[in-house]
């Protein structure tokens, strides 16, 4: 078993905001495919897929950013999951310019509230990571931070996202879920 975890806020208002770019990849990996089932459970949205003997679980925290850590940490406990092998998280990120992407594994949060809430309520840091860059701010103290995240994305981004950024996105979860590797 895989997990895939895109962090987010889930009201419509916060659907096209930077701060929703781990919900926007989720959506765009699920884009074209029917997954076996979709539910709400463990205060998140999980929908399963299985590519030959692999189950793949692909979540949507519903707990808000800052709480996201409650849902993962319940999902992962309830299936005994291996953190550092089996779990993905994709995240936006305002220490890289827009449509950088940086992956890694047992990184710090680095101010990031919704990773700093998975590490705390997991008790480790030992799990992969992509982060993808939103920043686009010529002077990064205005807007301050927490006021910039929740903006949406112009329509220019949003078209560069779906078009470049995004597809690197799911290469990286590809190669994390050894898919056509």
């Amino acid at each position: 078993m895989k997990f895939v975890v895109g962090l987010g806020n889930p009201e419509i208002k916060y659907q096209k905001t930077r701060h929703n770019a781990g919900f926007l990849a989720v959506d765009f990996f699920l884009k074209g495919i029917h997954p076996l089932a979709c539910q709400s459970r463990f205060q998140a949205q999980i929908c399963e897929l299985h590519f030959g003997s692999l189950k793949i679980f692909f979540i949507k925290p519903l707990t808000y950013m800052n709480l996201s850590g409650e849902a993962v940490a319940e999902i992962c406990h309830y299936y005994k999951l291996d953190t550092e092998h089996d779990l993905m998280v994709l995240h936006d990120d305002v220490d890289l310019p827009f449509g950088a992407l940086r992956t890694g594994t047992g990184s710090s949060a680095a101010g990031h509230n919704g990773v700093q809430s998975i590490i705390d309520a997991l008790g480790s840091q030992n799990f992969s990571r992509v982060r993808i860059g939103v920043e686009t701010r010529i002077d990064k103290k205005n807007p301050p931070t927490d006021a910039f995240v929740l903006q949406n994305f112009t329509p220019q981004e949003l078209a560069q996202l779906d078009a470049e950024v995004l597809p690197k996105v799911k290469n990286e979860v590809d190669q994390f879920l050894k898919l056509g590797v």
